[in-house]
């Protein structure tokens, strides 16, 4: 519809112009927390690409507002970021190189960039689909920042291929903070799955809901078309159920009857129903094939293409001449079926069909499936003939019938190629599974069942199992380096779909069939590998033994060796061995202060899992610093990678777990509930999630906040039967810890037994990853004092064998507390000796705390003051909130004066907390804190809020509190 044809549609222009002109003045005003997302649904013609239209014209005369424009097409659905590149071409390609490079910052050009077409991925690249999102988030994040206000419209979003749906939708949560309108239509009827994420993003109000036009609005439509006395009320009523009120469609009955030089009266009511079906698809055709023969192919040529039409690719996929495409061309534009458009980036003239619902109606014309199929392959052809990307033809000749073919398997697998590297495994998947149909050579055949497993590696584990495993079965079969490649990723796929028996099932099958060497030697690593994550397995003990064999015998340097030295290494420290004899194996993964090559963080041939053990094994002795620099490097290469999915949810889990051990629990459970709440995107009951939701309902039991534990558990539905693969911490174990933090010790102890007792038969016995007995027994205690203290001194024997620390410190500390007092003050003031010489400070300040009650309770209130004092101040440092108040509560049945208390609280304050309570004790208000300091008022607010918590008090007594008069 034109302008003047916006009848019934004020509301929605009145809305979509409003939502423009406050994103334009807020920007001028410098506001924050503009962005909207605004969208018209309605079923075709009923003028929602009029009504993005009308913004456009809108946002043109704002000279400070940028527009991306993007449109769906039918037949297009099935190319990778399709609508991403109509968006984001035209402005980034305005850049010079260098210009793009600094505005995508490093790592993100080489993932936006080959998706969106500016740059050739590099050679063998496999970008994973997460990290192509955020690449783009990052783009239109900065573009919005840089050059916003922003406006950024998608018409046809039903049509919108499923890499650009998936990006849109991801990208929903971030429109509201920054400079940012985002306006997009679409038909609800057709509108995938993956994009139903999109609507509901939308707020109340801004999801337009089109209706087609009132009796009235048609009786005002014809007024101003033919004159305020030339139309009969009869001839508009029939107009009006004829058309159903549609716009599009009455539009084309006024063209119509211009050009018949009809009236809108009662003597042409029996023309009416021709005049509305001369506007529908099968009278567009019949028009069609009365026009001469190169027209009528130039137009079906035309409706392959789709958008964006080439001329000069519908001329040859139509096998017509230049000149006769010339004349095709104006025909089809005087019919009103096409219209000729600038392309942005190319500078070239395209072509565009004045609705899509004449495309559509053209296309599905071509009633023979041979006729169509065959302009498929025609178009394939003429898409590499223009220079195009085999990626670019995989579009067509997914649409060709198989013909045994191997030339089309060839494009097909390189196109897969093409598609894996821009980051989109699932167009990959598609011609790949198009070339199985074609069919590919009987020698290729296991080939190609192995790339296909390999495109959904990343995003259908299931569907990867299914196909490495027929890959392997194919006679004639993979080479013996594929065959390698192919074990290996079939574990890795059986893993991380929890199926780590099978996995290790897998590798060691394919071992037994591999002569000796680097290759069986990865394998061998692999069955070893998968075997560690095994929590339940019956013969572990075994299991050990051949893996300390196979390490005693391999004295090489090359990656196999090394991975068989780290998983004897975490065998070690889950054995509860010597933990010197552990780190020095863990130490021989580095060469030259970094990780080995072939077994990095981002290597192909394990996955990840091999540098986790490396990092569990110093987690659990008393090695954090190694830990923290490992799990950093992790996450920095994963980002460089563009790994931003489970991998870097994985990394981020284990810097949690960092941050954990080391008593920082502030930190820890931040960290642990933003990896969570990503951890949702990939699916709930991951192994992932459960070691998330296990590691904060542990800091948050630290931190005394049961509560809150105790619900996490729930609505992750954390409790038994637990997962047969490792959890850290240990998930049964926890488990118990949890009943026992509640005061349901009966059922803590029936728990931590069955625990206890899985755990010895496989001779686990590391007491920091999976602590049941110190738990067990408090317990069973009261009831059973003795069998406590024998429970608590075997762990604490094992933890001496141990050698660590920290293991050493928690193990007196549990045995005390089913001690008496008298014995417990001796094993406590060891307990905080040892953890002295640990980096786990929640573990001392426990042992304090302990300690100076312990101290209390046998008459030595000074001495018990200062542990005391020492472990309320740790345990504030370390966020434990719960602790600090049984510390102080501790302090006051000690005897000490509430000047002691105050002057312990206050030194418990960090530096810039103590900045901002002095000033606030003496009366400056938050306003000229900010001032003077150079902060903002929320940051002052958040100081202030930590230092009540911390020194327990509020500002009538914070002055007391921090030693002022």
């Amino acid at each position: 519809m034109t302008d003047r044809e916006l009848y019934e549609r004020d509301e929605a222009t009145g809305q979509a112009e409003q939502a423009l002109q406050d994103l334009c003045e807020g920007a001028r005003s410098g506001l924050t927390g503009l962005g909207s997302l605004l969208l018209f649904s309605g079923s075709a013609g009923q003028g929602k690409t009029s009504l993005l239209a009308r913004l456009r014209q809108a946002a043109a005369r704002e000279p400070e507002c940028t527009v991306l424009y993007s449109r769906g097409g039918e037949q297009q659905r099935n190319v990778p970021f399709n609508i991403v590149r109509q968006l984001l071409q035209p402005v980034l390609a305005k850049r010079t190189p260098e210009g793009r490079r600094e505005l995508l910052d490093g790592s993100n050009y080489d993932l936006a960039a080959p998706a969106l077409g500016l740059a050739v991925p590099a050679a063998g690249a496999s970008n994973d689909p997460q990290g192509v999102q955020d690449a783009l988030n990052w783009v239109v994040t900065q573009l919005a920042v840089r050059e916003g206000p922003l406006l950024l419209i998608v018409d046809d979003l039903h049509w919108a291929d499923s890499e650009s749906l998936a990006w849109l939708s991801s990208f929903t949560s971030r429109i509201p903070g920054l400079p940012l309108l985002v306006a997009a239509a679409y038909r609800p009827e057709e509108l995938p799955p993956e994009g139903a994420a999109i609507p509901d993003a939308a707020s109340r109000g801004n999801l337009l809901k089109l209706r087609n036009l009132t009796p009235p609005a048609v009786e005002e439509l014809l007024r101003s078309e033919f004159g305020p006395e030339d139309y009969d009320d009869l001839f508009v009523r029939q107009c009006w159920e004829l058309t159903g009120g549609n716009p599009y469609d009455l539009s084309l009955v006024v063209s119509k009857m211009k050009e018949r030089q009809l009236n809108p009266v009662d003597e042409s009511i029996p023309q009416l129903r021709d005049l509305v079906a001369a506007g529908r698809g099968p009278a567009i055709v019949e028009t069609l094939e009365r026009m001469p023969a190169d027209t009528y192919r130039f137009a079906l040529a035309a409706a392959v293409l789709d958008n964006e039409i080439n001329p000069d690719v519908a001329a040859s996929i139509a096998v017509v001449s230049p000149a006769a495409a010339r004349t095709a061309v104006e025909q089809l534009r005087e019919e009103g079926i096409l219209r000729e458009d600038h392309h942005s980036v190319s500078g070239h003239t395209v072509l565009e069909f004045c609705h899509p619902t004449i495309g559509t109606a053209i296309y599905q014309s071509m009633r023979l499936t041979a006729f169509r199929t065959s302009m498929h392959g025609q178009a394939a052809k003429a898409v590499l003939l223009a220079g195009g990307t085999e990626a670019a033809a995989s579009r067509h000749l997914l649409e060709v019938l198989p013909e045994d073919d191997l030339e089309v398997v060839r494009l097909l697998r390189k196109a897969a190629d093409q598609h894996l590297a821009v980051g989109a495994p699932d167009a990959a998947r598609r011609c790949l599974e198009r070339a199985l149909r074609e069919p590919p050579a009987d020698e290729d055949r296991a080939d190609v069942l192995y790339e296909l497993g390999c495109s959904t590696l990343l995003t259908a584990p299931d569907v990867t199992i299914n196909h490495l495993r027929q890959s392997l079965d194919a006679n004639p079969g993979l080479n013996a380096q594929r065959r390698e490649l192919a074990t290996l990723r079939l574990s890795s796929a059986l893993g991380h779909s929890n199926l780590v028996k099978e996995a290790a099932e897998a590798a060691a099958a394919e071992s037994r069939r591999t002569d000796p060497g680097l290759s069986r030697t990865r394998l061998q690593a692999a069955y070893f590998m998968w075997r560690a994550f095994l929590r339940e397995e019956p013969d572990g003990v075994e299991r050990s033994r051949m893996l300390a064999e196979l390490a005693d015998s391999l004295t090489g340097t090359d990656a196999g060796a090394r991975a068989v030295r780290v998983l004897r290494a975490f065998d070690l420290t889950q054995r509860g061995e010597d933990s010197a004899e552990a780190l020095a194996l863990a130490e021989q993964a580095f060469d030259r202060g970094r990780l080995a090559e072939g077994i990095d963080w981002t290597n192909q041939v394990w996955g990840f899992e091999i540098p986790v053990l490396l990092g569990l094994t110093f987690v659990y002795n008393d090695r954090l610093d190694l830990a923290s620099d490992l799990f950093n490097q992790a996450a920095q290469e994963f980002e460089l990678a563009g790994w931003s999915g489970g991998h870097l949810a994985f990394a981020n889990f284990m810097r949690g777990l960092v941050l954990f051990r080391w008593g920082r629990l502030e930190e820890a459970e931040k960290f642990l509930r933003e990896t969570l709440k990503r951890s949702d995107r990939l699916g709930r009951g991951t192994p992932l999630q459960w070691d998330l939701v296990a590691l904060l309902c542990d800091t948050l039991m630290a931190r005394g906040r049961t509560d809150q534990a105790v619900d996490l558990a729930e609505e992750y539905a954390f409790k038994p039967p637990f997962s047969p693969v490792m959890v850290v911490p240990d998930a049964a174990t926890l488990y118990g810890r949890l009943l026992l933090a509640q005061g349901r010790a009966k059922e803590a102890a029936e728990i931590l037994t069955e625990s206890g007792r899985g755990l010895e038969d496989k001779e686990w016995h590391n007491g920091l990853w999976a602590p049941w007995a110190g738990p067990l027994a408090v317990a069973v205690a009261e009831e059973e004092p003795e069998r406590a203290r024998a429970i608590a001194a075997e762990a604490l024997k094992r933890a001496m064998r141990v050698g660590v620390n920290s293991a050493v410190g928690s193990a007196m500390r549990w045995l005390a507390a089913v001690n008496p007092p008298q014995q417990a003050v001796g094993l406590l003031r060891q307990a905080v000796q040892h953890l002295e010489q640990s980096p786990a400070a929640y573990e001392l300040a426990l042992a304090l705390v302990d300690y100076g009650s312990a101290l209390r309770r046998t008459g030595r209130p000074r001495e018990a003051g200062d542990a005391l004092g020492q472990g309320v101040q740790l345990a504030a440092q370390c966020g434990a909130d719960g602790l600090v108040i049984r510390a102080r509560s501790e302090l006051a049945a000690a005897g000490a004066s509430s000047e002691r208390l105050h002057a312990i609280a206050a030194r418990v304050l960090s530096e810039p907390e103590r900045v901002v309570a002095e000033r606030s004790a003496r009366g400056v208000p938050p306003q000229r804190i900010a001032a003077e300091l150079g902060i903002s008022q929320a940051v002052v607010a958040q100081r202030l809020a930590s230092v009540y918590r911390k020194v327990g008090t509020g500002p009538e007594g914070l002055a007391a509190a921090i030693g002022l008069e």
